[in-house]
């Protein structure tokens, strides 16, 4: 399960772990016009973790997703 929430300045994903325990933490996903920023709560240190991607490194992981091992740099399409 998910939910999508518009705020002032970013739109926020939070994703639900469903199914069968043991079950983690939700993961919250904050895009901005900058960056985007994913967190979840660790309960052993009851603390949040954050990691910032820029915009490039988030298009590199989205095509990262789709290709095999290797080393790659994404190039600009000429319109």
């Amino acid at each position: 399960m998910f939910t999508i929430e518009h705020d002032f300045d970013a739109t926020v994903v939070t994703i639900v772990d469903e199914g069968e325990a043991p079950l983690l933490e939700d993961v919250i996903i904050s895009a901005f016009a900058e960056c985007v920023t994913v967190e979840q709560h660790d309960p052993r240190t009851d603390r949040v973790h954050k990691i910032t991607f820029s915009l490039q490194q988030l298009r590199d992981l989205g095509a990262a997703l789709d290709l095999p091992e290797g080393a790659y740099r994404l190039t600009p399409v000429e319109e």
